[in-house]
């Protein structure tokens, strides 16, 4: 739980409320849709960590394969992937092995894991970070579907959104079962989308 006060979200005389130490409010106004009975609607912020970055300046890092990978933005993120130009031996915002990145400002939304030991993220970056009891693709699975909102709360001058806009966001959360077989089915279609694309 990274919030101060725990965000307990139940249902009361068909209606859903929030309730944040001692105070409870209805919130069926941002509820979009029903979920079956086993899951639980939950703030975002209640399942993740999020690791905020932290520019570097042009004497903390270079092109020299020397320390960690510097991200920059989303020019180190492309179909997925990322793609690695400079490396600092001073980090001061560490993304770690298996953290979902996400791109918060200027282009918005660009997501890959990274498969590297650490990385430093700059401030166009957030780090998402699961524990066990989380599927870390099914995050990533809710943050495709829920990417057009936070575009619309990035409009601005120089486009961007802020921790609260992630953390605050409403995830409909399976059974730890369900979260794998959903994120497996859709794997599945991908995969078969894909090998259609090619003929």
């Amino acid at each position: 739980m990274f919030f101060k006060e725990e965000s307990i979200i139940f249902r009361r005389y068909n209606s859903h409320y929030e309730k944040r130490g001692k105070t409870e409010r209805c919130i069926d106004d941002e509820i979009p849709f029903e979920i079956p009975e086993s899951w639980a609607w939950v703030r975002l912020g209640e399942i993740i960590q999020l690791i905020s970055g932290q520019d570097l300046t042009p004497d903390e890092y270079s092109t020299k394969e020397e320390g960690i990978p510097y991200l920059t933005g989303a020019s180190n993120i492309e179909n997925g992937e990322i793609i690695l130009n400079r490396w600092t031996t001073d980090p001061k915002a560490i993304a770690i092995l298996g953290d979902l990145l996400i791109t918060c400002k200027g282009t918005i939304g660009a997501m890959a894991f990274l498969l590297h030991h650490k990385a430093h993220i700059a401030r166009q970056i957030m780090a998402i970070r699961v524990n066990k009891l989380i599927n870390d693709k099914y995050v990533k699975v809710f943050l495709d579907t829920y990417i057009n909102n936070l575009k619309v709360m990035a409009k601005s001058m120089i486009p961007g959104i802020s921790r609260d806009d992630i953390l605050l966001a409403l995830i409909p959360l399976p059974p730890l079962s369900e979260q794998k077989r959903i994120t497996s089915v859709i794997d599945s279609l991908l995969s078969f989308y894909n090998r259609l694309n090619k003929y």
